[in-house]
C-alpha cells in the first residue's frame, strides 16, 4: 500500500480547565469541554485517528506500522519512537504550574521519554499572561522552600502575552498557561508532566489533584530563561506566500507558513505535520490528489510524497508547519 497524505482527527481531552473555542472555531467533535485536541499523535493516551482513504478510521501508529519506517522519513528514525506530538490547548482556566523532565531523568525514572516543547500564541484574550521560568535564580532548597509556603509565584515569571507569541520551553524550565490563551504546541511525544501548583483545584473525583513536589525539584531549572521569547522568529518570503520560524532543535522544527498562492511542501527526509490554524486552503499532491484544508485539518505527509498548497492572496491562510 502506497502512503499518501493523512487527514487526521484529533484525540480531545476534556480536562477541567478547559473551554470551548476547540469545538465552535475549530469543529472538533467533543463534549461540553474541550481542554485539548491531539492533532497529531502517535501517543498510546490518544492517537490521531484517519479520515481519508483506505486507511479511513484506522490510527496514525497503525497506518505508520502498515508503511514501515521510510513513511516517516530517516531523520525520524533516529528516535525510538514517533518523535513529536502537537497539540492544541483552549485555556479557560488557568494551567497549573508545571514542569517536565529531561530525556535522561524521564527515561530513568518514568519509563518514558522528557519533553521539550514550542508554544505558540493562536489568539488569547486582552491582559492574559502565563508563567514562562523564574525572573530570578535561586538554589533548590529556596525552590522548595517557596512551594511548602505558597510563595513560588513571586518568583515565577509572569508574561503578558498577545497573539503571535512563540515561547521555547526546554525541558527543566517552569511554565504555566493562563487563562484566557488558546495555544499551539509542538513538543516531544511524551505525557509526563510534574504538578508543582494546581491552586488548590479539585479534579473529577472531588479530591485535590496530585502534586509532584520531589520530583520537580530535581528537574527544574531555577533560574530564569535563557531562549528569546515573544515576538520573534525570522520572516522569509517564500514561493507562494512566507514563512515564520518558530522553532528548531534536536526534536523538531516548526514555523508559521503564510499561503498566498502555491507553495510546494513536503520532505524526502522527514514526514511533515500542517495544521491550518486560520483561513483556507489547497493541498494537491502530484498525483492529481486534492484536499481543501480549513481552521483545524490536521494533515500528515509522509516522507518522500511532494504536495503543493494553493491558498488565496485576498485571504491568506495560516497553517502551522513541522517536521523533524
Amino acid at each position: 500500500m502506497k502512503p499518501y497524505p493523512l487527514i487526521l482527527k484529533p484525540a480531545i481531552k476534556d480536562y477541567l480547565w478547559g473551554g470551548t473555542r476547540l469545538k465552535s472555531e475549530f469543529g472538533y467533535e467533543s463534549g461540553d469541554i474541550a481542554a485539548e485536541a491531539w492533532v497529531l499523535s502517535c501517543h498510546k493516551d490518544g492517537p490521531s485517528v484517519i479520515q481519508n482513504g483506505e486507511l479511513a478510521g484506522k490510527t496514525l501508529p497503525e497506518a505508520l506500522a502498515l508503511w514501515g519506517n521510510a513513511s516517516a522519513g530517516k531523520n525520524a528514525a533516529v528516535f525510538p519512537y514517533f518523535p513529536i506530538l502537537i497539540k492544541l490547548i483552549d485555556a479557560r482556566d488557568r494551567l497549573s504550574v508545571q514542569v517536565h523532565p529531561s530525556n535522561e531523568y524521564a527515561l530513568r525514572v518514568e519509563g518514558e521519554y522528557g519533553k521539550t516543547e514550542m508554544w505558540y500564541v493562536v489568539d488569547c484574550q486582552p491582559g492574559a499572561q502565563l508563567i514562562y521560568g523564574l525572573n530570578t535564580k535561586i538554589d533548590k532548597d529556596e525552590f522548595r522552600r517557596r512551594i511548602k509556603d505558597d510563595a513560588l509565584t513571586e518568583v515565577c515569571n509572569f508574561v503578558p502575552v498577545k497573539k503571535g507569541d512563540v515561547f521555547f520551553i526546554e525541558a527543566g524550565t517552569l511554565h504555566a498557561i493562563g487563562a484566557g490563551i488558546l495555544i499551539a504546541e509542538v513538543q516531544q511525544n511524551s505525557n509526563t508532566t510534574y504538578r508543582v501548583s494546581d491552586y488548590g483545584r479539585l479534579g473529577a473525583d472531588g479530591k485535590p489533584r496530585e502534586l509532584h513536589i520531589d520530583k520537580a525539584v530535581d528537574v527544574t531549572t531555577t533560574a530564569p530563561p535563557t531562549q528569546p521569547y515573544g515576538n520573534v522568529g525570522e520572516i522569509r518570503t517564500l514561493s507562494g506566500g512566507s514563512s515564520r520560524s518558530l522553532a528548531g532543535c534536536a526534536f523538531f522544527t516548526s514555523s508559521i507558513l503564510t499561503v498566498e498562492e502555491t507553495m510546494p511542501v513536503g520532505s524526502e527526509n522527514s514526514f511533515c505535520s500542517l495544521v491550518c490554524l486560520e483561513g483556507d486552503c489547497t493541498l494537491k499532491t502530484d498525483n492529481g490528489e486534492s484536499y481543501h484544508l480549513e481552521k483545524g485539518s490536521s494533515v500528515f505527509i509522509p516522507a518522500g510524497i511532494h504536495t503543493q498548497l494553493e491558498g488565496n492572496p485576498k485571504l491568506p491562510a495560516q497553517l502551522l508547519y513541522s517536521f523533524v
